[in-house]
């Protein structure tokens, strides 16, 4: 598969957008229609890959569109995993989507022993059978390899972020995505602030010029540790054991700047319609010190710039007893926007011009489900619905400040985006070598500033 660079050597969000607006509400031309309604059926089958607490709780909303939509197949590395998810959605109280009647999703989940599937290879099985969607929320490392191979059998997908870990990961993606849009797949990715009313709101009235033009941005996800526990290594093979505990290692998660503060820098993204050009920063692990916890940082900060010269500063920590900030503050020559999840306002010169009710309005939807929804609609409807673009942007700015935090250096987009490091391993076998070895105390090298060489 060609991994080479798209059209001009960069990424374009401000292109993604205009053609996601353009096509928004288009029909496909009948010809196109993908393999799985071809037949008028208004069924679709669903694989969830990855059982963990967000691979279950889309699997939650998959079954609230309204629709008729049925989980049918789950895989896991992990039997345990895979069965604690089941167990959750068989009783319909996995996610925010659970059904308060305590009686489950019924007819709608369907996963008989001989279509629950484990191993690193679990994924060839789901895929290969007659599902029409496929949940991929794995570990990030692992994504391109499942996106390809869903691609490839021509699956619908929806996919968690990050979309990579590294910038050869990001090039499968985009590579494997030329493919899924001349096939008319639907894809989703899991930034689901761009479902949100709120934020499409207020960058509406951004990009309207209500508070004149962006000056400079910050954002913030300043919380406490991940409600993850290192698992001990128990007789686990070393790939094994990585697994198991893929949050604390950047080949499988791509540290927590990836894995989580991707929301804030999405946000940023989409107001300046671009992605940056450059970033430098500082990070490191003062807390999380243990060898237990791999080899990724408990705080990064990067300051990043965009082609014309502004300026976004982003913070990320997970440390307990500390101030906690999850938000983006972007300022503008006449005024000032602040986002959030739970509330966004503008300011113009001083004085509020907008903002969201302190309450939430009545029939009010989460945007975990409204993602769903859409990517539901665009199947039954054959509607064009493709998230991938912004969704590799955000996540190779979320690298770009990773190899900024690591390294201590400048780091252009080009040379990052260009990088031949390849992070991951594509393995199915728990005996293969793992991307990573552990030092002679059972510890892992951690980045360190200045010494650490990234490209």
């Amino acid at each position: 598969m060609n991994h080479d660079l798209p059209p001009e050597g960069r990424l374009s969000r401000r292109n993604c957008l205009k053609s996601t607006a353009a096509a928004g509400g288009a029909i496909v031309p009948a010809a196109l229609a993908s393999r799985a309604f071809a037949a008028g059926s208004d069924e679709i089958k669903v694989g969830l890959i990855g059982c963990g607490g967000r691979g279950s709780g889309a699997a939650a909303h998959a079954m609230s569109t309204g629709k008729n939509v049925k989980i049918t197949a789950m895989a896991d590395a992990f039997e345990d995993r895979l069965e604690s998810s089941r167990s959750s959605l068989a009783r319909g109280k996995a996610g925010s989507a659970k059904v308060e009647s305590g009686s489950g999703f019924g007819q709608l989940f369907d996963v008989p022993q001989d279509r629950r599937y484990v191993g690193l290879d679990a994924y060839r099985k789901i895929i290969d059978s007659d599902v029409d969607l496929v949940i991929l929320t794995g570990p990030p490392g692992y994504r391109p390899l499942h996106y390809e191979y869903a691609v490839n059998a021509g699956k619908h997908v929806f996919m968690e972020k990050p979309l990579a870990t590294d910038a050869h990961g990001v090039r499968r993606i985009l590579a494997a995505n030329e493919t899924a849009m001349q096939k008319n797949l639907k894809v989703g990715v899991g930034l689901q602030r761009h479902h949100q009313a709120s934020y499409q709101e207020a960058i509406r009235r951004i990009h309207a010029g209500e508070i004149g033009d962006v000056v400079s941005m910050r954002c913030f996800w300043n919380g406490g540790p991940p409600a993850k526990t290192a698992i001990p290594r128990d007789g686990m093979t070393e790939l094994e054991y990585q697994v198991r505990n893929w949050y604390f290692f950047d080949w499988l998660s791509g540290d927590h700047i990836c894995e989580q503060h991707i929301h804030n820098l999405d946000i940023c993204n989409w107001v300046k319609g671009d992605h940056p050009i450059s970033a430098v920063g500082m990070g490191g692990r003062q807390v999380r010190t243990d060898k237990r916890f791999g080899n990724i940082y408990d705080h990064h900060a990067v300051v990043y710039e965009y082609e014309d010269g502004t300026k976004m500063q982003s913070y990320c920590r997970q440390m307990r007893g500390c101030k906690n900030l999850v938000a983006e503050e972007i300022d503008c020559s006449t005024g000032r926007a602040e986002l959030g999840t739970g509330r966004c306002s503008l300011t113009n010169r001083g004085q509020v011009i907008w903002q969201t009710p302190r309450k939430r309005p009545q029939g009010y939807i989460s945007p975990y489900q409204v993602e769903w929804n859409a990517l539901i609609d665009s199947i039954l409807n054959n509607r064009a619905h493709n998230e991938v673009e912004y969704g590799a942007t955000s996540t190779m700015t979320a690298i770009l400040g990773r190899l900024a935090t690591y390294s201590g250096q400048e780091i252009s987009w080009e040379d990052a985006y260009k990088s031949e490091k390849v992070l991951t391993t594509d393995a199915e076998s728990w005996d293969a070598e793992a991307p990573i070895k552990p030092l002679s105390d059972g510890s892992y090298r951690v980045a360190i500033p200045g010494v650490t060489k990234v490209l």
